[in-house]
């Protein structure tokens, strides 16, 4: 027990030192949670002591997991978001699609429109971090034209990318949870639909009814200006046919500086500035990144998960807490990797043993480890979509989270299926 609780000691150590910092600043914006990592980071590897006496051991335990393939590759996207973010907007991309954005949407239907687009691109892309890469920047924009709060703005995008980071196909997460637990894609899609569509149609509703709050305005398109907006629409069309996110954003970065040097809105070296800036803003969160896959890596050799694993499923009785105890560990798992199909897949045997004692259908288990993984990552202040959003956005995750209507949503939406027993499916 005691050696559980320790496991899990830099996960409180993190939290407490960010609280504590941002208490004693009076702004919880005020103060970088990268500072709160530093710290627990260091803690976590005197920690392991009890592990190895070599100091570069322990060093060497902490660097595996910030040098994981998965946190690698996720910083290879964060550069080059912010590289096409940041070239594509000194070119003027993000005003002319703004324009032509505001000609073909109502301002008053504005954020529902944005909460469907960003719905329809996950589900065709099957990636939220792809999604939120290619909206945010024009989203941003039209809020800065329109007078709209930012925070509200990118939270749609956000809440659209989990939409179909729960549901696509070719979805990771989606392909971990069937794979783990043995059933169908399109029966998965199925039960997965009936649990989520409800908090769908009530972001809708609610996003239809709020409108777009803000009292700018924007003029009108220039037709001069049109092919300002291909490097935007040359992501969105290749990550709907399926292309790879790192080539989507090496192609968008081509696309910025070929047309931004013909039409003379960008030299040599403005777009070397400008991509240099680009760079610059994620650095941060690169930092973030980092330190986040070494600090779980330690809690993992220390023992974490398990503990964590044997204090749910000791206490389980009957499918309706077999379905809470899968739920619940995913949750978990994913608060502590920060990585939602790390968390399906750690999750996942232990899932598939819980359906096989308690009755539970293996369609209805995968559909609420990815939905239970996608509300807690949709949430996750340090989780990387928010982490993106809130760096493209140039604002704080804890600014977007209240306005998370949809993965709030489904996570009471998880909690209701597993109340009520709902939708009523076979094996």
């Amino acid at each position: 027990m005691k050696r559980g609780l320790l496991a899990l000691s830099p996960i409180v150590v993190l939290l407490v030192v960010y609280l504590a910092m941002s208490l004693a600043s009076g702004d919880f914006y005020r103060i970088s949670i990268s500072v709160a990592f530093v710290a627990a980071a260091v803690y976590a590897v005197a920690m392991l002591r009890n592990i190895s006496h070599s100091l570069q051991e322990r060093v060497a335990i902490f660097s595996e997991g910030a040098s994981d393939k998965n946190i690698m590759y996720m910083i290879w996207i964060f550069v080059l978001a912010g590289i096409f973010a940041a070239t594509a907007k000194a070119m003027g991309a993000v005003d002319a699609t703004v324009h032509f954005t505001m000609q073909l949407v109502p301002t008053e239907f504005l954020p529902a429109g944005i909460f469907v687009a960003a719905c329809f691109v996950s589900l065709s892309i099957g990636t939220s971090v792809g999604t939120i890469v290619a909206l945010t920047p024009v989203v941003t924009g039209l809020a800065a034209q329109m007078g709209a709060d930012t925070a509200q703005m990118v939270a749609i995008v956000v809440g659209g990318a989990f939409f179909g980071d729960n549901l696509s196909f070719i979805s990771d997460t989606t392909i971990a949870a069937t794979m783990t637990q043995g059933c169908k894609m399109k029966d998965k899609f199925r039960t997965n639909l009936l649990i989520v569509l409800p908090a769908a149609m009530l972001s809708l509703g609610l996003y239809l009814f709020l409108g777009l709050s803000g009292e700018g305005g924007i003029e009108a398109a220039s037709a001069a200006e049109w092919y300002k907006t291909l490097p935007y629409l040359l992501v969105l069309v290749s990550a709907i046919a399926g292309v790879n996110v790192l080539v989507v954003l090496v192609l968008g970065i081509l696309a910025t500086a070929i047309i931004g040097l013909a039409c003379g809105s960008l030299s040599g070296v403005s777009f070397c500035e400008a991509a240099d800036d680009g760079v610059i803003a994620m650095c941060e969160l690169i930092v973030i990144t980092l330190m986040a896959g070494g600090l779980m890596n330690v809690v993992k050799q220390s023992g974490g998960f398990d503990f964590i694993t044997r204090a749910i499923t000791n206490r389980v009785s009957g499918k309706r807490g077999a379905e809470g105890a899968i739920a619940g560990l995913t949750l978990l798992t994913d608060i502590c990797t920060a990585n939602n199909t790390i968390a399906i897949i750690t999750v996942g045997p232990i899932a598939r043993d819980l359906c096989e004692r308690y009755g539970v259908s293996p369609r209805k288990s995968a559909s609420l480890m990815d939905t239970a993984s996608c509300f807690a990552q949709g949430v996750l202040p340090y989780g990387a979509q928010l982490l993106m959003a809130s760096g493209l956005a140039g604002i704080s995750p804890f600014e977007i989270i209240p306005h998370l209507y949809y993965p709030m949503a489904i996570g009471v939406m998880v909690v209701l299926s597993i109340l009520f027993q709902f939708p009523r499916i076979s094996q």
